[in-house]
């Protein structure tokens, strides 16, 4: 059986409340949100924010409740900036569980780019570009967030994302080896993985992650020319358009034996609202063929 269906917050960024967040996944039919762990572009206290999602959670009766980017940033060169990062999620972490069902959260550790790279050649930044005190860096801030986590009965996922340490499931599930948890695991997004020039195929992305499987996001992409001499262009579209096969990694992600929630992305530009609902049914469409409902 599949996990919940969970609508992540960049469908329902385009000016709407928190508390119209819940109200519009409820009224889909979503079993929850991924929120942010603070709202980009808006200055709001972060007691506040926590607040206006634990009312629209108890209004709605959403049964999962996520957060996921920014993160704590240990990229930072400076040890009191990183130790101040660590802090400020820690605090984070345990006002949220205090007000709200969480289970898991979708981790990041800072940003991480080639200066000497094109934006956009992804294979070039994150891990490739990595020194072994970037490494370090993040696994020390994570053994402690890790401790906090398991403190508070929470699972942290670092999401496969370019220009970040842990951009690929390889070098994700590396970094978890060496924090040496289980309170921390991976959050799979192939599209992201997909973006890479030379990429894994989904059966052997879903295998490297393993038992590690946390969490995982569900977008697409297709692949178009670019100008002469460039390399192609990835173009954002509807779960059910683009080159990514999702019934064929559903199939082989519940054969891995995941169960856990899906959150599906809309990282487009419209009518988001339009494409939360397209994108649910096409999803609920593949469940059903799959026998996974």
């Amino acid at each position: 059986m599949a996990g919940p269906l969970v609508l992540h917050c960049n469908y329902v960024e385009q000016g709407q409340s928190v508390a119209a967040m819940c109200r519009l996944a409820q009224r889909w039919g979503y079993a929850g949100i991924e929120f942010r762990q603070r709202r980009y572009g808006i200055t709001e206290d972060p007691t506040e924010y926590l607040e206006a999602v634990a009312a629209g959670v108890r209004e709605t009766g959403l049964e999962v409740v996520l957060f996921g980017a920014p993160g704590p940033n240990l990229m930072l060169p400076a040890d009191a900036d990183r130790q101040r990062e660590v802090e400020l999620y820690e605090q984070f972490l345990r006002a949220a569980a205090a007000r709200l069902p969480l289970t898991v959260l979708n981790a990041f550790s800072g940003g991480l780019t080639n200066p000497q790279a094109p934006p956009g050649a992804w294979e070039q930044h994150g891990s490739a570009c990595a020194s072994a005190a970037h490494w370090e860096q993040a696994v020390a801030g994570y053994q402690h967030l890790a401790a906090v986590a398991t403190e508070l009965g929470l699972r942290l996922a670092f999401e496969t994302h370019m220009n970040y340490l842990h951009d690929l499931a390889e070098p994700a599930c590396a970094l978890c080896e060496q924090i040496g948890s289980p309170a921390v695991g991976v959050n799979l997004d192939y599209a992201n993985i997909h973006h890479f020039p030379r990429h894994p195929s989904a059966s052997e992305t879903i295998a490297q992650c393993g038992q590690r499987l946390y969490l995982v996001h569900l977008k697409n992409v297709l692949t178009v020319a670019g100008p002469a001499g460039s390399p192609p262009l990835r173009v954002r579209c509807g779960l059910a358009d683009g080159e990514i096969n999702t019934r064929a990694f559903l199939r082989e992600l519940f054969a891995s034996g995941y169960d856990g929630p899906l959150v599906l992305e809309a990282p487009r530009d419209g009518d988001r609202e339009w494409f939360a609902q397209q994108d649910l049914a096409y999803c609920r469409a593949l469940l059903a063929d799959l026998g996974a409902l």
